[in-house]
């Protein structure tokens, strides 16, 4: 897992770049990134499958905010990103989630 961030010279935003492996991923065809930026809904961000059979996705973000997030597997596992930048308790499962800082 892995977070690459490109912060934009001409506006307050910053293109993050989420990243899973094949391994990380496992047996999963479908991959969702869910968190703050899309009010946790598991259907919003679909993650693209590569050929190398890792998964990506690319969100713009605005600047001055930490965003909480996990990956959802079509397998109804939940993973956490190793290459956050945070982890914060989740109040609902007694998990962490991920947290990308921009």
């Amino acid at each position: 897992m892995a977070l690459q961030k490109n912060f934009l010279k001409t506006k307050p935003a910053c293109k993050v770049r989420f990243l899973l492996t094949q391994e990380e991923a496992g047996a999963a065809d479908t991959v969702h990134l869910v968190g703050e930026f899309n009010e946790w809904k598991a259907d919003a961000s679909p993650l693209k499958r590569q050929k190398d059979g890792s998964f990506t996705l690319e969100l713009t973000l605005p600047l001055g905010k930490d965003y909480q997030f996990r990956y959802l597997l079509d397998t109804g596992q939940w993973l956490n990103d190793a290459g956050a930048d945070a982890y914060v308790p989740c109040p609902f499962s007694g998990v962490d989630n991920s947290v990308v800082k921009v």
